[in-house]
């Protein structure tokens, strides 16, 4: 008899990033949708279809505002689903596809959410520690991301270390540019993020030190249960404000 080993195709590096994507992209939709007249249209990239900072405000952004006004601690991880305007969503969504597969092979899925999540929460913290009055953006845990590939990369060494150690470098080194040349962006959330994605990375360990394990796939679990929770919670509040 000739036994056929079955796998789990559910979840896949795939999957999960679309998903990822597409959260993101739903809740800018959504954000557009309550700001209304609000939202900003403007032929300059970078305030083309801007939503109401209001509505930003409770569907979850972070910063001095939020935390210290309303106590919404939760926003360090609604925050990195939240985006300002197109371009905003389009470069962090270009990064994210670049930037997360590389995890997942590295680190498999599960710790890759995990880090997403750890690292974007240490960077919302560390926004509102630098007096950042509002923030939003998957920047700070795509920064998390890259901490933890270059973490991955220096610990690893050889030729492919070597190779993904150099490359994560050169986006440390465009970060530090994009920070100084382009305006409003959050460097406080960008440091945070690449500096927990370090320990992070070397605290959960990449998948030639250990394989992922019941409690990696537990700890992403509880992840996604409270930023679903916490997504969904804020956009029914937001509509029962708006429309009721």
């Amino acid at each position: 008899m000739t036994h056929y080993k079955t796998q789990d195709t559910f979840l896949t590096p795939s999957i999960t990033l679309k998903a990822m994507i597409y959260t993101n992209v739903l809740m800018f939709i959504i954000s557009l949708i309550y700001s209304g007249k609000s939202m900003i249209i403007s032929l300059n990239p970078f305030y083309a279809l801007t939503p109401s900072m209001d509505v930003l405000n409770f569907l979850g952004a972070s910063g001095r505002l939020p935390i210290v006004k309303f106590e919404a601690w939760w926003s360090l991880v609604t925050a990195n689903w939240l985006h300002g305007g197109l371009l905003h969503i389009l470069f962090n969504m270009m990064a994210l596809k670049t930037v997360a597969p590389l995890v997942m092979k590295e680190f498999g899925l599960f710790r890759m959410f995990s880090i997403y999540t750890l690292t974007g929460i240490a960077g919302f913290l560390l926004s509102y520690i630098g007096n950042v009055y509002l923030t939003i953006g998957a920047s700070s845990g795509l920064c998390g991301l890259i901490g933890a590939a270059l973490y991955f990369g220096k610990s690893r060494g050889g030729q492919w270390g070597q190779l993904v150690y150099k490359q994560t470098s050169g986006w440390v080194v465009s970060l530090v540019l994009i920070g100084f040349l382009m305006p409003n962006i959050n460097n406080w959330s960008h440091a945070g993020g690449l500096l927990a994605g370090i320990f992070f990375g070397w605290i959960l360990g990449y998948s030639e030190k250990r394989k992922e394990n019941i409690f990696d796939k537990l700890l992403a679990g509880f992840f996604v249960g409270l930023t679903v929770w916490l997504l969904a919670r804020s956009v029914i509040k937001g509509f029962l404000l708006i429309y009721s």
